[in-house]
């Protein structure tokens, strides 16, 4: 019996973007540093998404190297807000569709406004989750970028 394509998946082949699945067992969330290691990928590569508040009431998400840490005061400059929050985790699944560990960028229950670091946009590829636990798709981050209409903004703590 065939695998239920996710709602990222069938949004990213219905855009036509060549794109790589990439499976692993996995039964809870997982950081990015780790699913790298399952995957045998540059940790700097997987990308993890992260959805905030604006102050507005506005759902934002931001999409970032595993590695990396969300500067929120950067985030909300790039949206236009004067702070964001992270969401509760218990609202992850109302507001995106999708559950912690396996929230998409791609096919949320709504358009929110979306930013991928900058850092992304030299990359050849980046990994994204795919839009459930132990599932990721790897695609170029323009396409990505184009698919969910995000700019890339720098998003990142500096160490």
């Amino acid at each position: 019996m065939a695998e239920v394509k996710t709602n990222a998946v069938r949004i990213v082949e219905k855009c036509g973007v060549n794109y790589e699945l990439k499976t692993y067992p996995c039964h809870e969330p997982l950081d990015a540093v780790t699913v790298a290691g399952k995957l045998g990928a540059d940790p700097d590569t997987v990308f993890k998404t992260l959805v905030t508040q604006g102050r507005s009431g506005a759902y934002y998400v931001f999409v970032l190297p595993g590695t990396g840490e969300l500067d929120l005061k950067k985030a909300a400059a790039s949206v236009g807000e004067k702070s964001v929050e992270m969401i509760p985790v218990k609202d992850i699944t109302k507001v995106t569709g999708y559950v912690r560990g396996g929230c998409s960028p791609v096919g949320m229950k709504k358009a929110y406004v979306t930013r991928i670091d900058a850092s992304a946009a030299d990359l050849e590829a980046v990994y994204v989750s795919a839009g459930r636990l132990g599932q990721q798709m790897r695609l170029n981050p323009r396409e990505l970028a184009d698919i969910v209409g995000a700019a890339f903004a720098p998003l990142t703590m500096d160490h």
